[in-house]
Protein backbone atom coordinates (compact mmCIF):
# COMPACT_ATOMS: atom_id res chain seq x y z
CA UNK A 1 0.00 0.00 0.00
CA UNK A 2 2.71 2.50 0.46
CA UNK A 3 4.48 1.88 -2.82
CA UNK A 4 1.19 2.53 -3.75
CA UNK A 5 1.06 6.26 -2.39
CA UNK A 6 4.89 6.39 -3.06
CA UNK A 7 3.92 5.56 -7.06
CA UNK A 8 1.03 8.12 -6.80
CA UNK A 9 3.26 10.97 -5.29
CA UNK A 10 6.22 10.25 -7.68
CA UNK A 11 3.21 10.37 -10.68
CA UNK A 12 2.09 13.59 -9.53
CA UNK A 13 5.61 15.11 -8.91
CA UNK A 14 6.13 14.13 -12.25
CA UNK A 15 3.28 15.79 -13.81
CA UNK A 16 4.05 19.04 -12.14
CA UNK A 17 7.22 19.05 -13.22
CA UNK A 18 6.18 18.58 -16.89
CA UNK A 19 3.74 21.46 -16.62
CA UNK A 20 6.02 23.56 -15.37
CA UNK A 21 8.22 22.67 -18.14
CA UNK A 22 5.48 23.16 -20.72
CA UNK A 23 4.66 26.60 -18.42
CA UNK A 24 8.43 27.67 -19.04
CA UNK A 25 8.32 26.85 -22.68
CA UNK A 26 5.12 29.17 -23.39
CA UNK A 27 6.86 31.77 -21.08
CA UNK A 28 9.73 32.29 -23.39
CA UNK A 29 7.41 31.88 -26.48
CA UNK A 30 5.58 35.02 -25.31
CA UNK A 31 8.47 37.06 -24.04
CA UNK A 32 10.07 36.32 -27.11
CA UNK A 33 6.90 37.47 -29.17
CA UNK A 34 4.47 40.05 -26.89
CA UNK A 35 6.44 41.15 -23.87
CA UNK A 36 8.47 43.38 -25.37
CA UNK A 37 9.73 46.11 -25.02
CA UNK A 38 10.32 45.57 -21.15
CA UNK A 39 12.48 47.09 -18.58
CA UNK A 40 13.78 43.83 -17.61
CA UNK A 41 15.92 41.17 -19.26
CA UNK A 42 14.76 38.46 -20.63
CA UNK A 43 16.32 36.25 -18.58
CA UNK A 44 14.70 38.25 -15.56
CA UNK A 45 11.30 38.02 -17.44
CA UNK A 46 12.01 33.68 -17.69
CA UNK A 47 12.65 34.01 -13.52
CA UNK A 48 9.34 36.58 -12.88
CA UNK A 49 7.15 34.02 -15.17
CA UNK A 50 9.16 31.23 -13.53
CA UNK A 51 7.80 32.36 -10.15
CA UNK A 52 4.33 32.60 -11.65
CA UNK A 53 3.92 29.56 -12.95
CA UNK A 54 5.12 27.60 -9.51
CA UNK A 55 2.54 29.92 -7.50
CA UNK A 56 -0.35 28.69 -9.67
CA UNK A 57 1.05 25.12 -9.78
CA UNK A 58 -0.10 25.60 -5.58
CA UNK A 59 -3.52 26.87 -6.76
CA UNK A 60 -3.93 24.59 -9.24
CA UNK A 61 -3.44 21.81 -6.73
CA UNK A 62 -6.18 23.00 -4.60
CA UNK A 63 -8.84 22.56 -7.70
CA UNK A 64 -8.36 26.32 -8.97
CA UNK A 65 -8.15 25.77 -13.16
CA UNK A 66 -10.33 28.79 -13.75
CA UNK A 67 -11.26 32.27 -12.30
CA UNK A 68 -13.54 35.27 -13.53
CA UNK A 69 -12.71 39.07 -13.51
CA UNK A 70 -14.25 41.94 -14.67
CA UNK A 71 -13.12 45.63 -15.96
CA UNK A 72 -14.93 48.82 -17.05
CA UNK A 73 -14.01 49.03 -21.52
CA UNK A 74 -11.02 50.64 -22.53
CA UNK A 75 -8.25 50.21 -25.13
CA UNK A 76 -5.91 49.12 -21.65
CA UNK A 77 -8.02 46.18 -20.42
CA UNK A 78 -9.07 45.27 -24.01
CA UNK A 79 -5.58 44.14 -24.72
CA UNK A 80 -5.54 42.43 -20.70
CA UNK A 81 -8.70 40.52 -21.66
CA UNK A 82 -7.76 39.37 -25.62
CA UNK A 83 -3.93 38.96 -25.08
CA UNK A 84 -2.36 38.98 -21.21
CA UNK A 85 -5.75 36.83 -20.05
CA UNK A 86 -4.64 33.82 -22.48
CA UNK A 87 -0.92 34.53 -21.82
CA UNK A 88 -1.61 33.90 -18.50
CA UNK A 89 -3.52 30.74 -19.02
CA UNK A 90 -1.11 29.18 -21.73
CA UNK A 91 2.19 30.11 -18.91
CA UNK A 92 0.29 28.79 -16.05
CA UNK A 93 -2.64 26.85 -16.89
CA UNK A 94 -5.05 28.91 -14.95
CA UNK A 95 -7.88 30.00 -17.52
CA UNK A 96 -9.26 33.48 -16.86
CA UNK A 97 -12.32 35.08 -18.09
CA UNK A 98 -12.09 38.70 -17.91
CA UNK A 99 -15.52 40.31 -18.84
CA UNK A 100 -15.31 43.67 -20.39
CA UNK A 101 -18.37 45.98 -19.45
CA UNK A 102 -19.17 49.90 -19.21
CA UNK A 103 -18.19 51.85 -16.07
CA UNK A 104 -21.07 52.32 -14.59
CA UNK A 105 -21.88 48.64 -14.58
CA UNK A 106 -18.74 47.53 -13.14
CA UNK A 107 -20.25 50.02 -9.71
CA UNK A 108 -23.45 48.51 -9.98
CA UNK A 109 -22.10 45.00 -9.59
CA UNK A 110 -19.60 46.08 -7.07
CA UNK A 111 -22.35 47.77 -5.16
CA UNK A 112 -24.65 44.72 -4.97
CA UNK A 113 -22.29 42.42 -4.40
CA UNK A 114 -21.02 44.62 -0.97
CA UNK A 115 -24.88 44.47 -0.14
CA UNK A 116 -25.34 40.89 -0.62
CA UNK A 117 -21.81 40.16 1.05
CA UNK A 118 -21.02 37.55 -2.11
CA UNK A 119 -18.16 38.65 -4.64
CA UNK A 120 -19.70 37.40 -8.22
CA UNK A 121 -16.29 38.24 -9.66
CA UNK A 122 -12.74 36.71 -8.27
CA UNK A 123 -11.43 40.13 -9.10
CA UNK A 124 -12.68 43.05 -9.78
CA UNK A 125 -10.67 46.15 -11.79
CA UNK A 126 -12.08 49.48 -10.17
CA UNK A 127 -11.96 52.93 -9.89
CA UNK A 128 -9.77 54.16 -6.74
CA UNK A 129 -12.63 56.71 -6.43
CA UNK A 130 -14.30 54.09 -4.31
CA UNK A 131 -11.46 54.11 -1.70
CA UNK A 132 -13.59 55.86 0.76
CA UNK A 133 -16.74 53.44 0.75
CA UNK A 134 -14.16 50.02 0.73
CA UNK A 135 -12.59 51.45 3.59
CA UNK A 136 -15.82 52.00 5.73
CA UNK A 137 -17.68 49.27 4.86
CA UNK A 138 -14.85 46.50 5.65
CA UNK A 139 -16.71 44.26 2.80
CA UNK A 140 -12.74 44.52 0.44
CA UNK A 141 -9.59 43.16 1.47
CA UNK A 142 -6.38 44.87 3.06
CA UNK A 143 -3.69 44.57 0.94
CA UNK A 144 -1.24 45.30 3.17
CA UNK A 145 -2.11 42.74 5.49
CA UNK A 146 -2.85 39.90 2.84
CA UNK A 147 0.61 40.82 1.35
CA UNK A 148 2.48 39.84 4.77
CA UNK A 149 -0.07 37.32 5.87
CA UNK A 150 -2.66 35.05 3.90
CA UNK A 151 -1.52 35.90 0.80
CA UNK A 152 2.25 35.96 0.97
CA UNK A 153 3.33 33.07 -0.97
CA UNK A 154 1.32 34.30 -3.45
CA UNK A 155 2.94 38.04 -3.76
CA UNK A 156 5.60 38.21 -6.00
CA UNK A 157 8.65 39.16 -5.02
CA UNK A 158 9.60 41.40 -7.71
CA UNK A 159 5.96 43.26 -7.57
CA UNK A 160 7.89 46.32 -6.26
CA UNK A 161 4.85 48.40 -4.43
CA UNK A 162 7.01 51.47 -4.60
CA UNK A 163 7.61 51.59 -8.21
CA UNK A 164 3.68 51.89 -8.65
CA UNK A 165 2.84 55.82 -9.32
CA UNK A 166 -0.65 55.69 -7.97
CA UNK A 167 -0.65 53.48 -4.52
CA UNK A 168 -1.06 56.92 -2.72
CA UNK A 169 -4.33 57.06 -4.26
CA UNK A 170 -5.67 53.72 -2.99
CA UNK A 171 -4.65 53.64 0.60
CA UNK A 172 -7.27 54.36 3.01
CA UNK A 173 -7.35 56.61 6.28
CA UNK A 174 -5.60 53.36 8.25
CA UNK A 175 -2.41 53.86 6.41
CA UNK A 176 -2.86 50.38 4.47
CA UNK A 177 -3.01 49.72 0.80
CA UNK A 178 -6.50 48.38 -0.47
CA UNK A 179 -6.39 48.16 -4.35
CA UNK A 180 -3.13 47.50 -6.48
CA UNK A 181 -3.44 50.18 -9.78
CA UNK A 182 -3.72 48.66 -13.11
CA UNK A 183 -3.85 51.53 -14.88
CA UNK A 184 -4.51 55.23 -14.83
CA UNK A 185 -4.66 58.54 -17.00
CA UNK A 186 -5.33 62.28 -15.88
CA UNK A 187 -7.61 64.86 -17.06
CA UNK A 188 -5.49 67.41 -18.86
CA UNK A 189 -5.87 70.60 -20.96
CA UNK A 190 -5.63 70.38 -25.11
CA UNK A 191 -4.68 72.52 -26.79
CA UNK A 192 -3.87 72.69 -31.47
CA UNK A 193 -0.44 73.78 -30.95
CA UNK A 194 -0.11 74.76 -34.61
CA UNK A 195 -3.16 77.31 -34.40
CA UNK A 196 -0.98 78.85 -31.27
CA UNK A 197 1.87 79.11 -32.77
CA UNK A 198 0.76 81.33 -36.33
CA UNK A 199 2.28 84.38 -35.90
CA UNK A 200 -0.61 86.39 -37.01
CA UNK A 201 -2.99 84.89 -34.33
CA UNK A 202 -0.27 85.71 -31.68
CA UNK A 203 -0.24 89.45 -33.05
CA UNK A 204 -3.75 89.70 -33.06
CA UNK A 205 -4.49 87.90 -29.55
CA UNK A 206 -1.56 89.96 -28.12
CA UNK A 207 -3.62 93.44 -29.58
CA UNK A 208 -6.55 92.55 -27.88
CA UNK A 209 -5.89 90.81 -24.53
CA UNK A 210 -2.31 92.69 -23.54
CA UNK A 211 -0.52 89.20 -22.74
CA UNK A 212 0.63 86.77 -25.22
CA UNK A 213 -1.41 83.60 -26.97
CA UNK A 214 0.00 80.78 -25.11
CA UNK A 215 -0.95 77.47 -22.50
CA UNK A 216 -3.22 79.27 -19.76
CA UNK A 217 -2.37 79.34 -16.56
CA UNK A 218 -5.75 80.51 -15.15
CA UNK A 219 -9.73 80.41 -16.07
CA UNK A 220 -9.63 83.87 -16.77
CA UNK A 221 -6.76 83.71 -19.80
CA UNK A 222 -8.94 79.88 -20.69
CA UNK A 223 -12.05 82.25 -21.43
CA UNK A 224 -10.03 85.17 -22.97
CA UNK A 225 -8.74 82.23 -25.61
CA UNK A 226 -12.42 80.88 -25.82
CA UNK A 227 -13.53 84.29 -27.00
CA UNK A 228 -10.50 84.80 -29.07
CA UNK A 229 -10.77 81.87 -31.67
CA UNK A 230 -14.81 81.42 -31.21
CA UNK A 231 -15.67 84.85 -31.95
CA UNK A 232 -12.21 86.60 -33.66
CA UNK A 233 -10.94 84.01 -35.30
CA UNK A 234 -13.90 82.25 -36.13
CA UNK A 235 -12.72 79.68 -38.94
CA UNK A 236 -9.89 77.47 -40.23
CA UNK A 237 -9.10 75.86 -43.02
CA UNK A 238 -12.28 77.00 -44.31
CA UNK A 239 -14.14 75.40 -40.97
CA UNK A 240 -15.48 77.36 -37.97
CA UNK A 241 -13.27 76.79 -35.49
CA UNK A 242 -14.35 76.71 -31.79
CA UNK A 243 -12.89 77.91 -28.34
CA UNK A 244 -13.97 74.95 -26.39
CA UNK A 245 -15.53 71.65 -26.00
CA UNK A 246 -17.49 70.16 -23.43
CA UNK A 247 -20.69 68.18 -23.22
CA UNK A 248 -24.25 68.61 -20.99
CA UNK A 249 -26.42 65.94 -21.51
CA UNK A 250 -28.67 65.13 -18.79
CA UNK A 251 -27.11 61.34 -18.34
CA UNK A 252 -25.12 59.78 -15.81
CA UNK A 253 -21.64 60.96 -17.41
CA UNK A 254 -22.36 64.28 -16.38
CA UNK A 255 -21.52 63.48 -13.24
CA UNK A 256 -17.89 62.34 -13.83
CA UNK A 257 -17.41 65.90 -15.56
CA UNK A 258 -18.01 67.24 -12.59
CA UNK A 259 -16.92 64.23 -9.59
CA UNK A 260 -13.23 64.25 -11.60
CA UNK A 261 -12.50 67.61 -9.84
CA UNK A 262 -14.03 70.08 -11.33
CA UNK A 263 -14.52 72.04 -8.37
CA UNK A 264 -11.50 71.94 -7.32
CA UNK A 265 -9.92 73.23 -10.74
CA UNK A 266 -11.45 76.13 -9.58
CA UNK A 267 -10.32 76.06 -6.11
CA UNK A 268 -13.37 74.74 -4.11
CA UNK A 269 -11.35 72.79 -1.68
CA UNK A 270 -8.63 73.05 1.06
CA UNK A 271 -4.88 72.57 0.32
CA UNK A 272 -4.00 69.02 1.05
CA UNK A 273 -2.23 65.94 -1.48
CA UNK A 274 -3.55 63.92 -2.84
CA UNK A 275 -6.45 65.75 -1.93
CA UNK A 276 -7.96 68.86 0.12
CA UNK A 277 -7.78 68.29 3.80
CA UNK A 278 -10.68 68.91 5.72
CA UNK A 279 -12.67 69.40 2.54
CA UNK A 280 -12.28 67.97 -0.48
CA UNK A 281 -12.91 68.48 -4.08
CA UNK A 282 -16.63 67.44 -3.53
CA UNK A 283 -16.96 69.99 -1.27
CA UNK A 284 -17.22 67.20 1.97
CA UNK A 285 -15.61 68.00 5.14
CA UNK A 286 -14.18 65.68 7.38
CA UNK A 287 -13.82 65.94 10.95
CA UNK A 288 -10.25 66.49 12.81
CA UNK A 289 -9.85 62.57 12.46
CA UNK A 290 -9.32 63.21 8.55
CA UNK A 291 -12.27 60.14 8.67
CA UNK A 292 -15.54 61.13 9.68
CA UNK A 293 -17.41 63.17 6.99
CA UNK A 294 -19.38 65.73 8.76
CA UNK A 295 -21.31 67.88 5.92
CA UNK A 296 -20.86 68.97 2.42
CA UNK A 297 -23.10 71.94 2.55
CA UNK A 298 -21.60 75.36 3.40
CA UNK A 299 -24.13 75.36 6.42
CA UNK A 300 -22.52 72.39 7.78
CA UNK A 301 -18.70 73.25 7.14
CA UNK A 302 -18.62 71.88 3.50
CA UNK A 303 -17.94 73.89 0.07
CA UNK A 304 -20.55 71.59 -2.21
CA UNK A 305 -22.55 74.78 -2.69
CA UNK A 306 -20.10 77.87 -1.85
CA UNK A 307 -18.82 80.68 -3.88
CA UNK A 308 -16.01 78.36 -5.66
CA UNK A 309 -18.50 75.81 -6.64
CA UNK A 310 -21.05 78.10 -7.88
CA UNK A 311 -18.45 79.68 -9.86
CA UNK A 312 -17.16 76.34 -11.32
CA UNK A 313 -20.97 75.42 -12.34
CA UNK A 314 -21.26 79.23 -13.76
CA UNK A 315 -18.00 78.94 -16.12
CA UNK A 316 -19.18 75.84 -17.09
CA UNK A 317 -22.44 76.42 -18.21
CA UNK A 318 -21.34 79.80 -19.61
CA UNK A 319 -18.27 78.56 -21.70
CA UNK A 320 -20.13 75.36 -23.39
CA UNK A 321 -23.19 77.77 -24.64
CA UNK A 322 -21.06 80.60 -25.68
CA UNK A 323 -17.80 78.99 -27.29
CA UNK A 324 -18.21 75.22 -27.97
CA UNK A 325 -20.43 73.96 -30.77
CA UNK A 326 -23.92 73.91 -30.34
CA UNK A 327 -24.23 70.12 -30.43
CA UNK A 328 -21.96 70.04 -27.13
CA UNK A 329 -24.89 70.36 -24.71
CA UNK A 330 -26.80 67.37 -26.12
CA UNK A 331 -23.95 65.24 -25.87
CA UNK A 332 -22.57 62.97 -23.59
CA UNK A 333 -18.94 61.44 -22.52
CA UNK A 334 -18.91 59.25 -25.29
CA UNK A 335 -20.34 61.52 -27.98
CA UNK A 336 -18.08 64.53 -27.39
CA UNK A 337 -15.02 62.27 -26.88
CA UNK A 338 -13.98 62.41 -30.15
CA UNK A 339 -14.83 65.97 -31.49
CA UNK A 340 -11.53 67.45 -30.93
CA UNK A 341 -9.64 65.38 -33.11
CA UNK A 342 -12.02 66.26 -36.10
CA UNK A 343 -9.65 69.64 -36.07
CA UNK A 344 -12.25 72.87 -35.42
CA UNK A 345 -11.17 72.68 -31.39
CA UNK A 346 -8.68 75.47 -30.40
CA UNK A 347 -8.63 74.17 -26.93
CA UNK A 348 -10.26 71.73 -24.50
CA UNK A 349 -9.96 72.35 -20.37
CA UNK A 350 -11.38 69.07 -19.38
CA UNK A 351 -9.40 66.20 -21.71
CA UNK A 352 -8.76 62.95 -20.71
CA UNK A 353 -5.24 61.55 -21.44
CA UNK A 354 -6.88 58.05 -21.90
CA UNK A 355 -7.80 59.87 -25.53
CA UNK A 356 -4.36 60.31 -26.68
CA UNK A 357 -3.89 57.34 -28.83
CA UNK A 358 -7.11 57.69 -30.44
CA UNK A 359 -5.59 61.46 -31.13
CA UNK A 360 -2.78 59.99 -32.66
CA UNK A 361 -4.04 57.95 -35.81
CA UNK A 362 -2.18 59.15 -39.04
CA UNK A 363 -4.69 60.71 -41.40
CA UNK A 364 -6.50 62.50 -38.77
CA UNK A 365 -6.89 66.22 -39.36
CA UNK A 366 -5.29 66.72 -36.05
CA UNK A 367 -2.43 64.76 -37.28
CA UNK A 368 1.11 65.94 -39.34
CA UNK A 369 1.79 63.67 -42.17
CA UNK A 370 4.69 62.62 -40.41
CA UNK A 371 3.00 60.98 -37.46
CA UNK A 372 3.63 63.85 -35.08
CA UNK A 373 0.20 65.83 -33.50
CA UNK A 374 -0.95 68.95 -33.93
CA UNK A 375 -2.05 69.25 -30.73
CA UNK A 376 -0.38 69.41 -27.56
CA UNK A 377 -1.76 68.56 -23.52
CA UNK A 378 -0.48 70.73 -20.58
CA UNK A 379 -1.54 71.50 -16.76
CA UNK A 380 -5.07 72.50 -16.45
CA UNK A 381 -5.55 76.59 -15.58
CA UNK A 382 -6.54 77.13 -12.40
CA UNK A 383 -9.80 79.06 -11.39
CA UNK A 384 -9.25 82.10 -9.16
CA UNK A 385 -10.50 80.12 -5.74
CA UNK A 386 -7.04 77.86 -6.48
CA UNK A 387 -3.88 78.18 -4.67
CA UNK A 388 -0.17 76.59 -4.76
CA UNK A 389 -0.78 73.03 -2.74
CA UNK A 390 -4.19 72.44 -4.18
CA UNK A 391 -5.57 69.52 -6.17
CA UNK A 392 -4.85 70.91 -9.58
CA UNK A 393 -7.26 68.21 -11.51
CA UNK A 394 -8.51 64.89 -11.72
CA UNK A 395 -6.76 61.50 -12.34
CA UNK A 396 -8.64 57.94 -12.71
CA UNK A 397 -6.76 55.27 -11.24
CA UNK A 398 -8.39 51.89 -12.29
CA UNK A 399 -7.31 49.13 -9.27
CA UNK A 400 -7.74 45.53 -8.77
CA UNK A 401 -10.23 45.01 -5.57
CA UNK A 402 -10.84 41.91 -4.28
CA UNK A 403 -13.24 40.87 -1.56
CA UNK A 404 -12.74 39.68 2.09
CA UNK A 405 -14.11 36.49 2.94
CA UNK A 406 -14.32 35.14 -0.85
CA UNK A 407 -12.93 31.64 -1.48
CA UNK A 408 -9.72 32.13 -0.54
CA UNK A 409 -7.93 29.88 -3.15
CA UNK A 410 -9.80 32.11 -5.94
CA UNK A 411 -9.21 34.98 -4.52
CA UNK A 412 -5.46 33.81 -4.48
CA UNK A 413 -5.52 33.02 -8.23
CA UNK A 414 -7.09 36.62 -8.84
CA UNK A 415 -4.54 38.54 -7.15
CA UNK A 416 -1.77 36.24 -9.41
CA UNK A 417 -3.68 37.54 -12.32
CA UNK A 418 -3.75 40.86 -11.10
CA UNK A 419 0.39 40.76 -10.39
CA UNK A 420 0.92 38.92 -13.41
CA UNK A 421 -0.86 41.90 -15.77
CA UNK A 422 1.14 44.83 -13.77
CA UNK A 423 4.86 42.90 -13.35
CA UNK A 424 7.58 44.34 -14.76
CA UNK A 425 7.90 41.02 -17.50
CA UNK A 426 4.51 42.63 -19.36
CA UNK A 427 3.57 46.29 -17.93
CA UNK A 428 6.22 48.28 -20.52
CA UNK A 429 4.35 46.87 -23.57
CA UNK A 430 0.86 47.24 -22.01
CA UNK A 431 2.20 50.93 -21.15
CA UNK A 432 2.78 51.23 -24.88
CA UNK A 433 -0.61 49.78 -25.85
CA UNK A 434 -3.12 51.62 -24.01
CA UNK A 435 -0.98 54.84 -23.27
CA UNK A 436 -2.22 54.47 -19.06
CA UNK A 437 1.06 54.08 -17.47
CA UNK A 438 1.15 52.75 -13.52
CA UNK A 439 5.23 52.16 -13.00
CA UNK A 440 7.82 54.73 -12.76
CA UNK A 441 10.16 52.47 -14.23
CA UNK A 442 8.37 52.35 -17.18
CA UNK A 443 7.93 55.90 -17.37
CA UNK A 444 11.61 56.35 -17.47
CA UNK A 445 12.24 53.90 -19.84
CA UNK A 446 14.10 54.33 -23.43
CA UNK A 447 10.79 53.00 -25.06
CA UNK A 448 8.73 56.00 -23.80
CA UNK A 449 11.75 58.36 -24.81
CA UNK A 450 11.34 57.21 -28.38
CA UNK A 451 7.63 57.48 -28.09
CA UNK A 452 7.17 60.83 -26.42
CA UNK A 453 7.28 62.67 -30.14
CA UNK A 454 4.14 61.55 -31.19
CA UNK A 455 1.94 61.31 -28.17
CA UNK A 456 1.64 65.26 -27.47
CA UNK A 457 3.07 65.80 -24.18
CA UNK A 458 2.12 62.48 -22.47
CA UNK A 459 5.41 61.47 -21.28
CA UNK A 460 6.53 64.76 -20.67
CA UNK A 461 3.49 65.44 -18.57
CA UNK A 462 4.54 62.17 -16.47
CA UNK A 463 8.29 62.25 -15.82
CA UNK A 464 7.01 65.89 -14.25
CA UNK A 465 6.76 67.10 -10.95
CA UNK A 466 3.26 68.44 -11.90
CA UNK A 467 1.76 65.06 -11.98
CA UNK A 468 1.36 64.82 -8.11
CA UNK A 469 -1.71 67.59 -8.06
CA UNK A 470 -3.51 65.32 -9.95
CA UNK A 471 -5.85 62.75 -8.20
CA UNK A 472 -8.82 60.82 -8.09
CA UNK A 473 -11.91 60.79 -5.74
CA UNK A 474 -10.34 60.73 -1.98
CA UNK A 475 -11.14 58.93 1.05
CA UNK A 476 -13.65 61.76 2.52
CA UNK A 477 -16.33 60.62 0.10
CA UNK A 478 -18.18 57.88 2.60
CA UNK A 479 -20.57 56.02 -0.39
CA UNK A 480 -19.57 56.69 -4.09
CA UNK A 481 -21.88 55.37 -5.26
CA UNK A 482 -24.63 56.67 -3.47
CA UNK A 483 -23.41 59.98 -3.99
CA UNK A 484 -22.09 60.36 -7.27
CA UNK A 485 -25.39 59.71 -8.74
CA UNK A 486 -26.94 63.24 -7.06
CA UNK A 487 -24.42 64.75 -9.26
CA UNK A 488 -25.39 64.77 -12.57
CA UNK A 489 -29.18 65.13 -12.43
CA UNK A 490 -28.44 68.84 -10.22
CA UNK A 491 -26.16 69.67 -13.30
CA UNK A 492 -28.55 69.23 -16.33
CA UNK A 493 -30.74 71.39 -14.06
CA UNK A 494 -28.29 74.29 -14.61
CA UNK A 495 -27.91 73.47 -17.93
CA UNK A 496 -31.30 73.46 -19.19
CA UNK A 497 -31.82 76.84 -16.81
CA UNK A 498 -34.43 74.79 -15.02
CA UNK A 499 -31.86 76.63 -11.85
CA UNK A 500 -29.91 79.00 -11.22
CA UNK A 501 -25.91 77.58 -10.77
CA UNK A 502 -26.34 78.74 -7.15
CA UNK A 503 -29.48 76.66 -6.24
CA UNK A 504 -28.15 73.50 -8.07
CA UNK A 505 -25.70 73.32 -5.97
CA UNK A 506 -27.71 74.52 -2.78
CA UNK A 507 -29.99 71.28 -3.91
CA UNK A 508 -26.69 68.99 -4.72
CA UNK A 509 -25.47 69.82 -1.40
CA UNK A 510 -28.57 69.02 0.54
CA UNK A 511 -28.92 65.78 -1.33
CA UNK A 512 -25.26 65.11 -0.24
CA UNK A 513 -25.94 65.78 3.45
CA UNK A 514 -29.45 63.89 3.55
CA UNK A 515 -27.59 60.45 2.05
CA UNK A 516 -24.51 61.20 4.60
CA UNK A 517 -27.68 61.49 7.23
CA UNK A 518 -28.56 57.99 5.78
CA UNK A 519 -25.36 56.35 6.39
CA UNK A 520 -24.98 57.95 10.06
CA UNK A 521 -28.35 56.12 11.00
CA UNK A 522 -27.76 52.77 9.39
CA UNK A 523 -24.06 52.88 10.42
CA UNK A 524 -20.56 51.57 8.95
CA UNK A 525 -17.91 49.38 9.75
CA UNK A 526 -15.33 52.52 9.95
CA UNK A 527 -15.84 55.90 10.18
CA UNK A 528 -19.45 56.56 9.57
CA UNK A 529 -20.53 60.39 8.49
CA UNK A 530 -21.20 62.20 11.65
CA UNK A 531 -23.11 65.20 10.19
CA UNK A 532 -22.40 68.97 11.75
CA UNK A 533 -25.52 70.68 12.83
CA UNK A 534 -26.48 73.64 10.54
CA UNK A 535 -25.68 76.94 11.45
CA UNK A 536 -24.79 80.25 9.54
CA UNK A 537 -23.44 79.90 6.53
CA UNK A 538 -21.08 82.81 7.16
CA UNK A 539 -19.31 80.92 10.00
CA UNK A 540 -17.98 78.29 7.81
CA UNK A 541 -16.63 81.20 4.97
CA UNK A 542 -13.38 82.51 4.91
CA UNK A 543 -10.40 83.94 3.15
CA UNK A 544 -8.36 81.23 5.14
CA UNK A 545 -9.66 77.76 4.21
CA UNK A 546 -12.42 75.97 2.61
CA UNK A 547 -15.62 76.78 2.01
CA UNK A 548 -13.89 80.14 0.79
CA UNK A 549 -15.60 83.57 0.54
CA UNK A 550 -16.56 84.84 -2.48
CA UNK A 551 -14.14 87.14 -4.31
CA UNK A 552 -14.72 90.67 -5.28
CA UNK A 553 -12.89 89.64 -8.29
CA UNK A 554 -13.51 86.15 -10.08
CA UNK A 555 -11.86 87.38 -13.03
CA UNK A 556 -8.29 88.68 -12.80
CA UNK A 557 -6.00 89.07 -15.59
CA UNK A 558 -4.67 86.91 -17.73
CA UNK A 559 -2.31 84.28 -17.30
CA UNK A 560 -0.47 82.47 -20.11
CA UNK A 561 3.20 80.51 -20.38
CA UNK A 562 4.90 79.37 -23.26
CA UNK A 563 4.63 75.66 -23.83
CA UNK A 564 8.23 74.93 -24.83
CA UNK A 565 8.80 76.81 -21.60
CA UNK A 566 6.92 74.26 -19.50
CA UNK A 567 8.64 71.79 -20.92
CA UNK A 568 12.01 73.13 -19.98
CA UNK A 569 10.61 73.62 -16.17
CA UNK A 570 9.41 69.96 -16.22
CA UNK A 571 12.82 69.01 -17.15
CA UNK A 572 14.53 70.81 -14.49
CA UNK A 573 12.04 69.32 -11.89
CA UNK A 574 9.54 72.02 -11.75
CA UNK A 575 6.15 72.30 -11.55
CA UNK A 576 5.98 75.86 -14.21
Amino acid sequence: MRMRYTALALAATLCAAQAASAGEAEAKKWIDSEFQPSTLSKEQQAAEMKWFIDAAAKLKANGVNEISVVSETITTHEYESKTLARAFEEITGIKVKHDLIQEGDVVEKLQTSMQSGRSIYDGWISDSDLIGTHYRYGKIMNLTDYMSGKGKEFTNPGLDLADFIGTKFTTAPDGKLYQLPDQQFANLYWFRADLFARKDLQDKFKAKYGYDLGVPLNWSAYEDIDAFFTDDVKTTEGKPIYGHMDYGKKDPSLGWRFTDAWLSMAGEADIGNPNGLPVDEWGIRVADDKCTPVGASVSRGGGTNSPAAVYALTKYVDWMKKYAPKEATGMTFGEAGPVPAQGQIAQQIFWYTAFTADMTKPGLPVVNADGTPKWRMAPGPNGPYWKQGMQNGYQDVGSWTFFDGHDANRTAAAWLYAQFITAKTTSLKKTIVGLTPIRESDIRSQAMTDMAPKLGGLVEFYRSPARVAWSPTGTNVPDYPKLAQLWWKNVAEAVTGEKTPQKAMDNLAEEMDQVMARLERAGMAKCPPKLNAKSDPSKWLSDQHAPWKKLANEKPKGETVDYNKLLTAWKEGKVR
